[in-house]
């Protein structure tokens, strides 16, 4: 009894079923609701200045993102490949993200005198591992098959353009590298439906997270890439779509180094998302931080990135996230960044299209780092 107390929840009040789940969700969804109080969220936080609660709550996060990988005290760069584009030159590059892992990348540079403003951008999930970095550039020095699966990928999610391609023809700077268990950081034996799944499970076991160690590969990418000759490490910004757009807010939210976001098709509130009337959320393992709802929402951990200039593009028909969470979490963050006198700086838009990211949207994000970056 006392335990139902903490919680606001009578043991008469739950009556007897027979299952513990329905559906996908736990039979007790909406007593888990009222749990969910969202202690450190701004606003709830007995913390009142704003610089002082963004370090407690970046904390927050920090603690549910589990261990970390060691970083790299040398980055050891190889340059594997060159091919030279029109206005701009790509690079293949092999680096130490960390201690525990040498990744492949790829880096546009600009043709003409830099530093560049530099754009890092962030792949998708999709359900689809083959890819990684070649989902946002075009591939080179690897094999067809790997060609033609990115050019089928653009057809899917892209609009049949290369994002960072697109960028680096504008003048951008381009760096992106797979996301652990994407493209080069597969598994040896090759992916199968359940992999994954056993493989979020033996982190854990380890003392680590899936979706800890992106965010925290994340954070060492940018800080790889603060120290690159051609960039200009007053200009870096951020770009993902789906997955991508998640690691956007995470990076802007959890790094010093990015100045500017552009998320798209990734933002919403657990309220709605794990609900019985849209019931959206199905585990993604990637994206999910152990015991992180005792603290905060997706909002809320995006306004992290306040005062920082921030577009946030989402779906009226994106069947992932409805656009009922998606407008509430929006209407918190603009009462973050209007509070703290940057609304100027917040963009939040809701497009008639699915969970897409076509040439409409890619060139929405180009305008919005030509404002800000």
């Amino acid at each position: 009894m006392a335990a139902l107390a903490v919680i606001g929840v009578t043991a008469s009040a739950q009556p007897f079923l027979d299952y513990g789940f329905e559906r996908e969700f736990p039979a007790c969804l909406d007593a888990m609701h009222e749990t969910l109080t969202y202690p450190m969220a701004w606003g709830n936080s007995p913390v009142k200045a704003f610089d002082l609660w963004k370090v407690e709550a970046r904390r927050c996060v920090l603690d549910a993102m589990q261990m970390a990988p060691p970083a790299s005290t040398d980055y050891c760069t190889e340059v594997v490949a060159t091919e030279h584009r029109e206005g701009y030159e790509a690079r293949k590059l092999r680096f130490n993200l960390s201690a525990f892992t040498r990744a492949e990348a790829y880096y546009l540079v600009p043709d003409g005198e830099g530093p560049f403003p530099t754009i890092i951008l962030l792949h998708d999930h999709g359900g689809h591992y083959v890819i990684g970095k070649e989902k946002m550039v075009r591939p080179f020095a690897c094999p067809d098959s790997i060609r033609e699966d990115a050019e089928w990928w653009q057809t899917q999610c892209y609009g049949g353009r290369y994002v960072g391609d697109y960028l680096a023809q504008q003048g951008y700077a381009v760096f992106v590298t797979d996301a652990l268990y994407w493209g080069d950081r597969g598994r040896r034996e090759g992916r199968r439906e359940d992999t994954h799944m056993r493989m979020a499970g033996n982190l854990m076991e380890l003392g680590y997270c899936w979706s800890g160690i992106i965010t925290y590969d994340d954070i060492y990418t940018a800080d790889y890439v603060a120290t690159l000759p051609e960039v200009d490490k007053e200009r870096i910004g951020c770009m993902g779509h789906s997955m991508g757009g998640y690691r956007t807010w995470m990076l802007a939210a959890m790094s010093d180094k990015v100045k500017v976001g552009v998320a798209v098709c990734w933002m919403v509130t657990t309220d709605v998302q794990c609900s019985w009337k849209y019931g959206n959320e199905f585990g993604g393992f990637a994206n999910t931080l152990p015991g992180i709802k005792r603290y905060l929402d997706y909002p809320h951990i995006a306004a992290m990135a306040c005062p920082k200039a921030m577009y946030f593009i989402n779906g009226q028909h994106d069947k992932l996230f409805h656009p009922e969470g998606v407008q509430k979490a929006y209407d918190y963050m603009h009462g973050v960044w209007d509070g703290q006198g940057a609304g100027d700086k917040l963009k939040t838009e809701l497009w008639d299209m699915p969970h897409w990211c076509g040439t409409e949207v890619q060139d929405a994000a180009k305008a919005f780092f030509d404002a800000f970056l």
